[in-house]
């Protein structure tokens, strides 16, 4: 038998608390540490996406050659070279961290069998959740379409063990090494210092400023004008972060690290119910939606995606989105409601231009939020709850920081006037320099009719 493992990373781009890596030391003195760029990935992801993971990439690679190996970087159709570089290296089996997509679960099938034609294992880890898929059910032996059961289930559910890691050492195999990446790698707001580096390092230290303000996490975690919550999705959604070590530097002490950690639930939870549901990616959970008749507005739909709707807190979270690659939890659900009830344009192209841009774009969380916000997913908010993007603004940024940093056209007006420009006086606007049609767009539609149009689209949809 060989000596040598082969690891496959993909979403898991680290070495601590990697199942895979883990098992794959303990089998084998050797390691060879394999990544391959697969065009057809690359080709749906953003700028800064991309840029993110060649910084995490590099990152591992750096570690792998502090062990003495190196990463070996493949690009093409992975399910022709993970099998073709296992029986070159001479590898006897093949490591690697499970997925829950469609595209990843149909292209490890195949990659699978590949590797059985050659005579080399295949052998898959969970090491992208906190509790494998088909570990969580309720009393009845089912995975619920509920969060509250699934959530009681999980948080009673006992961690499955992760193999121990070994001896093994990895190989030096460099491949044929790693693109330039199209930008500086991209952090988030807060992230100075160890927290700016790619890798497990800057991993580590954005995990440390998360606990130090998570006891605040239900006050501020609605607040997109503060930093209030984790900033950790992007080192969840690449693996430089194993789930299980959030879970546990978090811990359940207080309401506000009970609230952080819940929210690694909802995580588990769409990655199971995609596992289970794969066309969940293109049909609505609720076949009662099916029908449902959405309107074919394209000049709408280039308005939201540029940040242009003349509403300022879906115009400020567009920008967000569009420039860093990310925004705040409770701007995404605002403006995904904007497109789908105001606008009444169908989810799924709001899904996929998020998952396009956001550095942390990962499918099952994407599809299940925007799903769950047009009311045709697993526990989903009420058909008829429609986000108010003045309303929310003004709780939500009652001072106007977020609209100001992001609508700079609009600095010049004060306090919650910034949040529905078009019902401030003449004489205001003139002296904030802001003329509503020019300087700053109209409102693309009126509020109350375009909730009445889809509430009653909604309702055709039920009957």
């Amino acid at each position: 038998m060989s000596d040598l493992g082969l690891v496959w990373f993909r979403r898991d781009l680290r070495l601590h608390d990697n199942p895979a890596w883990a098992r794959a030391t303990a089998e084998h003195p050797k390691v060879l540490a394999l990544y391959v760029i697969d065009p057809r990935l690359m080709g749906r992801a953003g700028s800064l996406r991309v840029a993110r993971l060649l910084g995490d990439l590099r990152a591992l690679d750096e570690r792998l050659a502090e062990l003495g190996g190196r990463l070996c970087v493949r690009t093409g159709d992975p399910t022709e070279i993970v099998p073709g570089e296992a029986v070159a290296q001479g590898a006897a089996a093949v490591f690697a961290n499970a997925d829950v997509t469609p595209y990843a679960t149909r292209r490890d099938e195949e990659v699978e069998r590949g590797l059985a034609r050659a005579d080399v294992a295949w052998l898959a880890e969970w090491g992208t959740v906190v509790h494998q898929p088909g570990a969580v059910l309720t009393a009845s032996g089912a995975l619920s379409k509920v969060f509250t059961p699934f959530y009681r289930a999980w948080s009673r559910t006992a961690w499955e063990a992760w193999p121990e890691p070994g001896a093994g050492v990895p190989v030096d195999d460099r491949g044929d090494g790693l693109p330039d990446p199209p930008g500086p790698y991209p952090v988030l707001d807060d992230q100075g210092g160890d927290a700016s580096r790619p890798g497990e390092v800057g991993a580590e230290a954005r995990l440390e400023l998360a606990v130090a303000r998570a006891d605040a996490y239900v006050e501020e975690h609605d607040r997109p004008d503060l930093v209030g919550t984790s900033l950790l999705s992007p080192d969840l959604r690449f693996g430089t972060l194993s789930p299980r070590l959030v879970v546990d530097a978090v811990g359940e002490s207080t309401p506000g690290r009970e609230a952080l950690v819940r929210q690694l639930a909802w995580r588990d939870w769409f990655a199971h119910l995609l596992l289970a549901t794969p066309d969940m990616v293109e049909r609505p959970m609720r076949d009662t939606y099916a029908g449902l008749r959405w309107r074919d507005d394209l000049d709408g739909f280039e308005a939201w995606k540029a940040g242009r709707t003349g509403f300022p807190m879906v115009d400020a979270g567009m920008r967000q989105l569009r420039d860093t690659g990310w925004m705040h939890n409770r701007v995404r659900m605002l403006t995904a409601s904007f497109l789908v009830k105001n606008l009444l344009i169908d989810w799924r192209r709001g899904e996929r231009w998020f998952r396009h841009q956001l550095i942390d774009g990962d499918v099952p969380q994407n599809v299940g939020n925007w799903q769950w916000v047009a009311g045709t997913g697993p526990d989903a908010s009420p058909y008829n709850r429609v986000f108010n993007p003045v309303l929310q603004g003004q709780k939500f940024d009652p001072r106007g920081e977020y609209v100001r940093r992001w609508v700079p056209e609009l600095a010049g007006l004060t306090g919650p006037d910034v949040h529905a420009p078009w019902e401030v006086g003449p004489l205001e606007l003139a002296a904030a320099g802001v003329t509503i049609g020019d300087t700053y767009p109209e409102p693309i539609v009126d509020l109350r009719e375009s909730r009445a149009r889809a509430l009653a689209a909604y309702g055709r949809a039920r009957r």
